[in-house]
């Protein structure tokens, strides 16, 4: 079982302040459009097929990958990516939290495990390093809040 976390605040010093709306805004923008947030040519296709009150469906290839999720949204605070199909299973979570200090966060974790893998065999190790690496899911954070402030400054958040 692969568990990775990694926490970021969303205005660092020197960066355009961003609301939690505008956060809110860019993270749905992000669920439902895997591509306006990747770099170019990782995700190839991105398209919500099925849609209710309380979740979306979202297929995509992401590194070639063809994944289909369940994603539901408790709104300005979580986005769950549940992995129905693909490579891996469990969910991936984005959360938007105050700190202590009252500071908007960005927090990313996961519960996941690769499909036809042994459980702690050396894929899934590697898939933890990866995560837990600086080109992991903290450098997605940090990516995620720049595009966001570009689409904010763009005007289209």
């Amino acid at each position: 079982m692969i568990y990775s976390t990694a926490t970021v605040p969303v205005n660092p010093e020197g960066e355009t302040t961003l609301t939690r709306e505008q956060v809110w805004k860019g993270l749905e923008l992000k669920a439902r459009d895997a591509r306006l947030f990747l770099p170019p040519g990782l995700c190839t296709r991105c398209d919500v097929v099925e849609e209710s009150a309380t979740h979306f469906v979202r297929e995509a290839t992401i590194a070639g990958a063809d994944i289909r999720e369940i994603i539901s949204l408790e709104p300005q605070n979580k986005v769950t990516f549940f992995q129905a199909s693909g490579p891996r299973e469990g969910a991936i979570i984005n959360e938007l939290f105050e700190d202590e200090a009252g500071a908007l966060q960005l927090k990313f974790y996961c519960y996941l495990g690769l499909r036809g893998k042994q459980p702690g065999g050396p894929e899934e190790q590697a898939e933890q390093a990866q995560f837990d690496s600086d080109k992991g899911y903290k450098s997605a954070l940090l990516s995620t809040l720049k595009r966001t402030r570009e689409l904010v400054a763009e005007g289209r958040l």
